[in-house]
């Protein structure tokens, strides 16, 4: 009787021990992987939030290089990101760019699904190059487009000055090319060249009269600068969207509605923002994160 009561307690020690792994195994796993970058942190924290909320354990691989979370994806050590489609489709595709924002996402889309990579969710972040100025100056000269510079540019000549980084000021889908489509051409001497961190800051303290930026970089609101309109569309999309290893998205299908509420409230006037509030303001990207999801109606406080 004692042998049998012994057998049973350790049967039933097994069942609980078996029942606690098949909880660890079976609960809902996923990886986000992020850049080096503010807006990356960003994106892969309130996605990690998002997840949390639907019953999700998130591990977070943040901090890595563009073509490193690349790869992790690529090889499944990473489920997913959120990556930029021009990115995507010129550096690790190879392709030539695109100017349209829906084709160039479904071109991605196309590409990657050879390679078990899955695209979901383009958001309205738009990561791409932009010519910046002064607010001020740019209402004085009354230019509000890139069409509205090149007129300027060529008519008073050498007025203005430029600030660039060497690698937008000689690569063909940099400098040239806007010049070469919009129909206008800065003189070598009114084109200053420094590395892309201290261009907008040469803009603001009245250096240059026009600067190399990214759309959403948080500098353009801290020194009051204004994007000007590419209406000819020069610069190719850069949007942010999911990128998702094929397989998990399949077993978790419900991450494209997770995803979804992020990618239909962001575009790059709220990531600017976003991004101002941790470079600018110093506040931790995990507080901004959750007080925009909070604020947003997308978690509970």
């Amino acid at each position: 009787m004692i042998r049998y009561s012994k057998w049973i307690g350790i049967l039933i020690l097994t069942l609980m021990l078996s029942a606690c792994s098949n909880v660890g195994i079976g609960g809902k796993q996923i990886s986000v992987g992020g850049k080096n970058f503010t807006e990356q942190y960003l994106l892969s924290e309130m996605t990690a939030f998002l997840l949390k909320e639907e019953g999700f354990k998130v591990k977070q691989m943040n901090n890595l290089g563009s073509t490193v979370v690349r790869k992790a994806l690529e090889n499944e050590q990473v489920d997913m990101m959120w990556e930029y489609t021009g990115t995507a489709l010129i550096t690790y595709m190879g392709q030539e760019p695109m100017s349209d924002p829906e084709k160039t996402f479904q071109k991605v889309k196309e590409l990657d699904a050879k390679r078990n990579i899955h695209w979901m969710n383009m958001s309205n972040v738009n990561n791409t190059y932009a010519l910046a100025m002064n607010k001020d100056q740019a209402k004085e000269l009354d230019i509000v487009s890139i069409s509205d510079l090149a007129d300027y540019v060529n008519n008073n000549p050498g007025e203005l000055t430029m600030a660039s980084d060497a690698e937008f000021a000689n690569r063909p889908d940099g400098l040239p090319g806007v010049e070469e489509l919009y129909g206008f051409k800065f003189g070598s001497g009114q084109i200053k060249q420094m590395d892309l961190g201290l261009t907008q800051r040469a803009l603001n303290n009245r250096q240059v009269d026009v600067s190399v930026a990214f759309e959403t970089d948080a500098t353009i609101v801290d020194y009051d600068l204004v994007t000007l309109k590419d209406d000819k569309k020069f610069f190719p999309p850069y949007r942010a969207a999911v990128s998702i290893n094929k397989n998990v998205y399949e077993k978790y299908p419900e991450i494209k509605d997770i995803t979804a509420k992020l990618a239909d409230k962001l575009n790059s006037d709220i990531m600017r923002e976003l991004n101002y509030k941790v470079d600018i303001e110093g506040n931790s990207v995990s507080v901004v994160a959750h007080d925009w999801l909070v604020e947003n109606g997308l978690i509970e406080e």
